[in-house]
């Protein structure tokens, strides 16, 4: 048991799922994972161990922003021993060709500030996914007849941005979409040599102020649970 997981020894599986919502780790536990239980809900965040084609997982949620999933990641991580750790959520595209229902692939991500970047001093760091997750990712979306976009997002702690030349940047640099924890967690799996991936649908688009139903948000969030899923055992 840490401050925030309530979970025994031997409670959290190697390979972790995290989503935001701690509902929809309820929901994707219950739904694609065999004898699911419980194993957290300190908080309200919930988190939940079964197992999936033989294989032990753990979907825990993360909350909103990067402080709070450096508070998950990190306890999982450093004592419950996490070491493939795939963040499965939503984004807004920030590019005209990134359309909704598509899958973003987090090769890097870039952020004004993470609650690491005290560490680096006058350092500018590079959060990057793991490369072998990476490839996986985009091979198995592939194969399911997906076309996911693989590059550079933006993760920021301000939901409400009020920086329209920020997002004129972002969108001048390529940077496909902007969510709010992979570029914390990739910076975590870094510091402790582990391996993480953010695989995101877009459920808003920016340039159009289009959004997806929570219907066909659902279904996007079925897809990301299945790739994540076959992403982490077809690289072991």
């Amino acid at each position: 048991m840490t401050i925030h997981i309530g979970a025994a020894p031997g409670d959290i599986a190697e390979t972790v799922l995290m989503p935001g919502d701690p509902l929809r780790a309820k929901w994707a536990a219950e739904r694609f994972l065999e004898n699911p239980r419980c194993v957290n809900e300190v908080r309200g965040m919930l988190g939940f161990t079964g197992t999936w084609q033989g294989h032990p997982v753990t979907i825990h949620g993360s909350g909103m922003g990067m402080p709070s999933l450096s508070i998950y990641a990190n306890e999982l991580i450093r004592d419950y021993g996490a070491k493939t750790l795939i963040r499965i959520g939503s984004c807004g595209a920030m590019q005209p060709q990134v359309a909704l229902r598509d899958l973003v692939l987090a090769m890097s991500a870039t952020a004004v500030s993470t609650p690491s970047s005290t560490i680096f001093r006058e350092l500018t760091y590079a959060p990057t996914a793991d490369f072998s997750l990476l490839e996986a990712a985009a091979a198995t979306a592939r194969a399911r007849g997906l076309a996911p976009h693989v590059g550079g997002i933006y993760s920021s702690d301000t939901f409400y941005d009020e920086r329209p030349d920020l997002d004129e940047q972002m969108v001048r640099h390529g940077i496909l979409a902007v969510e709010m924890e992979a570029a914390e967690l990739y910076t975590l799996a870094a510091r402790y040599q582990c391996r993480a991936l953010a695989i995101l649908t877009v459920s808003d688009h920016l340039p159009s102020g289009e959004r997806l139903s929570s219907a066909d948000r659902e279904q996007s969030f079925s897809d990301m649970v299945e790739i994540a899923l076959e992403t982490a055992f077809s690289t072991q």
